[in-house]
Order: structure tokens, then sequence, then C-alpha cells
């Protein structure tokens, strides 16, 4: 028996057909942010060729951050509306135009730049279309593994962060922006081809700025919106921070100091399946509140910088995976709590929420560091911010799963077979 969402049964059984589609949509999702962030390695070129200002080059980087952020808003509505079956092609395909400009044409000037990069944006609007995608293949109990899964294809920012200056050493500045449109416009064609919503899938009918009205009233939104921005926030800000901060703070060369960010990244992209699978078996309140006591215990003993062998390489990669499984969990939750017409719509503001959250910690350690000479006031801060975050896990945000559990409950006493992501 199908339940309301459409998903799979309640069982706990999933087909190789969903797995399918986890797997389609995590490439999808992986490729467009690929895209998304081949401008931010390109960054110091760009500041040395165009003679850019230090705030002309992260107004160049923030761009396609903050459009791709927002923009999750209403592509996640759009996809509750018509699926990411029509969705994941278009997004794909929207974002070649972009890509191919700013290779071929869009990087001789700043302007042309920031034109590129604000529809280059719309690439990292593909996580609102995944997430409903994939969370009505799975039945509740696997929803966590799967959307943690799913997630790992942020770590597409890796492959740009890897591949992209050296492409552009090796051949030309339009290399990587060519071969970038021709792996979106190739998973375009096959995500049209083979691409599927789960059958029965629940579609809304209300008018987009109602659905949209709706959503805002959902305390799951809001509750979800504040953990997200810690969690992934706070691995956005270290994935654009931390080599400045190992060059400034340590000494480090620079070459030394992306690789150890791109190991902080490697790890947390690999820790948010596992924060969904741990999620699935614990709960998602149990597993972000442990995610955030380990960020917490990180920043406070990396405030005192000490030597990175081996105490600070030990905090800051244990932050690595605990943002990571934190991300994972606070998806899981929202699976789990979310009526099943407006996934796609608490995605777009939860992940627009942490999006942004990653732009704010930067600034502050920047200016803080100018000002003092010292990033250990930075770092108290975000202890301070993951308490509070901790904290409100273990007093708002769990009273209300619990409450909703007691509803589900009763629902599926009542409906035999309602699944808790449709009573949420």
């Amino acid at each position: 028996m199908k339940s309301k969402s459409g998903s799979s049964p309640s069982d706990g059984s999933v087909s190789g057909r969903a797995w399918l589609m986890l797997a389609l949509a995590t490439v999808g999702f992986a490729v467009n942010f690929w895209a998304w962030a081949l401008l931010s390695p390109l960054g110091p070129r760009f500041k040395d060729s165009l003679d850019l200002t230090s705030f002309e080059q992260s107004l160049l980087v923030a761009v396609p951050v903050v459009v791709g952020s927002l923009g999750r808003i209403p592509v996640g509505a759009l996809t509750d509306r018509f699926g990411g079956r029509v969705m994941f092609p278009i997004v794909s395909a929207v974002t070649i135009v972009p890509v191919l400009y700013l290779g071929l044409a869009g990087h001789s000037s700043l302007a042309a730049l920031l034109i590129g990069g604000f529809f280059l944006g719309i690439g990292g609007t593909a996580f609102a279309v995944g997430v409903p995608l994939v969370n009505a293949w799975f039945p509740p109990e696997r929803r966590g593994l799967a959307i943690g899964v799913f997630g790992a294809g942020m770590g597409g920012t890796a492959i740009s962060a890897l591949t992209t200056v050296k492409l552009v050493d090796a051949n030309s500045m339009s290399t990587p922006f060519l071969i970038t449109a021709a792996v979106l416009a190739v998973y375009a064609v096959a995500a049209a081809l083979l691409l599927r919503d789960a059958p029965g899938r629940t579609v809304p009918t209300e008018p987009l700025a109602r659905r949209l009205a709706a959503t805002a009233r959902l305390p799951i939104t809001w509750q979800a919106s504040a953990l997200y921005a810690v969690a992934f926030g706070g691995y956005v800000a270290f994935s654009v921070y931390l080599p400045t901060y190992l060059k400034t703070g340590y000494g480090l060369t620079q070459a030394d100091a992306a690789n150890r960010m791109a190991g902080f990244v490697l790890l947390a992209v690999a820790m948010r399946p596992m924060g969904g699978w741990l999620s699935d078996r614990l709960g998602p309140v149990r597993v972000l509140a442990g995610s955030l006591a380990v960020v917490v215990a990180g920043a406070v003993v990396q405030s005192f910088t000490l030597p990175l062998a081996p105490v600070g390489t030990i905090a800051f990669l244990a932050m690595a995976a605990a943002l990571g499984a934190g991300s994972g969990a606070t998806f899981a939750l929202v699976a789990l709590r979310t009526p099943a017409n407006q996934v796609g719509s608490v995605t777009g503001v939860v992940g627009a929420a942490g999006g942004l959250g990653g732009f704010l910690p930067p600034l502050v350690m920047g200016s803080l560091y100018g000002a003092y000479e010292s990033y250990a006031i930075g770092l108290a801060l975000l202890a301070i911010v993951a308490a509070a975050a901790l904290a409100f896990t273990l007093t708002g945000v769990r009273a209300a799963a619990e409450g909703g559990e007691r509803k589900s409950r009763t629902g599926r006493r009542r409906g035999h077979g309602t699944t808790a992501g449709t009573t949420a």
C-alpha cells in the first residue's frame, strides 16, 4: 500500500528504482554545485588581472552564492508543484547559459563577471529540487540516510576547487567552463530521459504565494532554518575562510592551506550521509545535539590557537565531522516533520538559510582579526552560537519533535498506515 506522500511502502522496504532516482539526483546536485562554484577558485586570478579591490573580489564570489541560496525558495516551491522530473533538467539546462557566457566572453570585466555570476547562481538552487524528489521515494524511516546521501552532492564544490585553476593553467580560461557546460548538458538529457517522480506524488493546487505563506507558518521551517544556518553555514564559512585562517594564523603556504581545507570539506561531505543514517536510528534531535556539542568543544579549544599538530588539526576535523553530520540530521528532521506536499517549499527556505549563514562568519572573523590580530574572539563567538543552537535543539526542537511523534502514532492508529511524513 502506498503512503499518502507517494513514497515507498511504510514497511521500510525500498525499491531498486528508488535507489536509482537517489543516484541520479545526487549526481545532478554535484554537477550543478560544480558549476555554481566555478568563480570562487578564480577569484585571486581575477583580482590580479582586473585589478580588483578586496571588496570587489568578495562581491564576485558572493553573488552566485547569494542568488543560489535565495533562489532555492521559489525553486523549492516550483518543485512541489511540477516535480523533480521537470525541474532538474530545467535547472541544469538553464545553468549552461551563464557557464558558457563566463567561459567565452564574460570574464573580461567586473561587470561582465557579476552579470554571469548572478545567473550562475541558478545552479545553486538544485538542492531544493533534489530533496523533495528523494524524500517522496523513501519511507520515513529511511529518509535520513537517503537525503544524507543526496546531500553529499555538495562535494561538487570540491570538484571545482580541485580542478578549475589547474585546467586554466594547463589550457585556457574557457576550458573549465566548457567542460562543465558539457557535463551539465549530458546530465540534463539523462535526467529528462531517466528521472521520475515517485508514484502517487502529492501535488499542491494552491497558488505559489499562498503556498509560500503556508510554509512560513510551519514551525519546522524556522526551527530547521536556524539549525541549518549554524550547521551548513558553519561548513560554508570554514570552506571559504579556512585557507585564510591557516595562512594568517599559522603561516602555512597557500597550497598547504588549500589542501587542509580540502580535507575539511571532504570529511564534512562524507559525514553528511552518516548524520542522516544515525538520525534514522537515534532520531535527528539526538544527532543534532551531539553534533552541536562537538562544535562547541572544538571552537572553544581552537580559540586558544593551540598548535596544529595534533590539537588544532583534531579540533578542526572534529568540527568538520560534526557540521557534516548536523547538516544531514537537519534535513532528516525536515523529512519527518514536513507535510509531503510542502517539502520542496520548506527545503527552499531552509537551504537559503544555510547558504546565507555561511557568509557572515568570514566577515566577522576578518574584521575581528583586523582589529585585534587574533581569531580567538571569532571562534569564541562560534562556540556561543553553537551553544545557543544546542540549547534550542534540546528544548524547542525536541518538544516539537516529540509532539509530532505523538500525533503520528495517533494518526497511524486511526488511519492504519499513515506515515510520519504526512501527519507531521
